[in-house]
This record gives C-alpha cells, sequence and structure tokens, in this order.
C-alpha cells in the first residue's frame, strides 16, 4: 500500500459540490482508501485568466494501485463528472481535474505521468490543500510540502470550508 496524493480543481457549474462529490468518488476507487480531504479553497483562475475562479481541494488515498493504473482510474472520474479534455489546451475551464501530485517518495517519469506532479513545488493553489492534508510529505527535490508552502505568496486563496 502507498499513500498517494491527489490534488482536486473544478470551476464550471457548481464547482464545490463537484470537488466534494469528486473527493467521495476518491473514497470508492478500487484497493483504495480515503485517508483525509482538506476544506475548499477559491483560487483565482491563472495562465487564462478569463474564466470563473477555481475551488481546489487536496486529498491523501492509501491504495494498492500502482501508479499508471491509479492514474487511468482519475482519469475516468473526471469523465464521468463531464471533463472533456480538448488536445493543446491549457489551464482553461473545467468541469472537474484530478491530478496525481504524490505517489509515496516515488519519482515517476512516464510519457502519461510524471510524479511529483512537475509543478507542485510552484503552484500555492495545489499546496495549501495539501498542507491541510499532508504537510510533511516530502516533494522529492523540494523538501516537504509545508517547507515549500513557507515561502510562498497565498495571499489571493482563500478558504471556503468543507
Amino acid at each position: 500500500m502507498v499513500v498517494a496524493c491527489i490534488g482536486l480543481g473544478a470551476n464550471l457549474g457548481d464547482a464545490p459540490a463537484t470537488v466534494r462529490a469528486a473527493i467521495q468518488a476518491l473514497g470508492r476507487l478500487p484497493q483504495t482508501r480515503l485517508l483525509a480531504a482538506s476544506g475548499l479553497y477559491r483560487t483565482p483562475a491563472w495562465g487564462n485568466e478569463a474564466q470563473p475562479d477555481f475551488i481546489n481541494a487536496a486529498a491523501a488515498v492509501e491504495t494498492a494501485l500502482a501508479a499508471p493504473a491509479l492514474l487511468e482510474h482519475l482519469l475516468a472520474t473526471e469523465q464521468s463528472f463531464g471533463r472533456v479534455r480538448e488536445p493543446g489546451q491549457h489551464w482553461g475551464p473545467r468541469t472537474l481535474d484530478l491530478d496525481l501530485l504524490l505517489y509515496g517518495e516515488q519519482t515517476i517519469a512516464l510519457p502519461q505521468l510524471k510524479v511529483p506532479h512537475p509543478f507542485l513545488h510552484e503552484r500555492a493553489f495545489a499546496l495549501l490543500p495539501l498542507a491541510d492534508v499532508a504537510p510533511e510529505a516530502v516533494i522529492p527535490g523540494h523538501g516537504t510540502v509545508h517547507d515549500v508552502l513557507a515561502a510562498m505568496k497565498t495571499c489571493d486563496i482563500e478558504p471556503i470550508g468543507g
């Protein structure tokens, strides 16, 4: 069993309800148990700023699934919530985004999967909720979630409750 950390985000439809429901769906994945979930955070859109604010959260799960299999289940969960991935579109609006942020302390470099998430150490919107569930988790090559977050500005991100 491995503890994996998953980032959740949405900004279309009832995003808070979608993120809450997606957290529950993570606990129903095969060979997986939900350990903890963060509160919800409102984050201004970035990259493509002409879109609604995002609702972000994080979850820690214990899983017997290999990382690629876990990713496949995350992508299927996104689709079940209406996510359509447009080729070449980054940072756009979405009904649900699930990112495999950490998989234990492993570093994985596959064509379809990079762990830790390549930009995790730069993204307060992912680190702030992740600190709720796994502050001492190690981001290989960067330190603990808590330490990386401590060096970052988070003033535009606001907690909105569970």
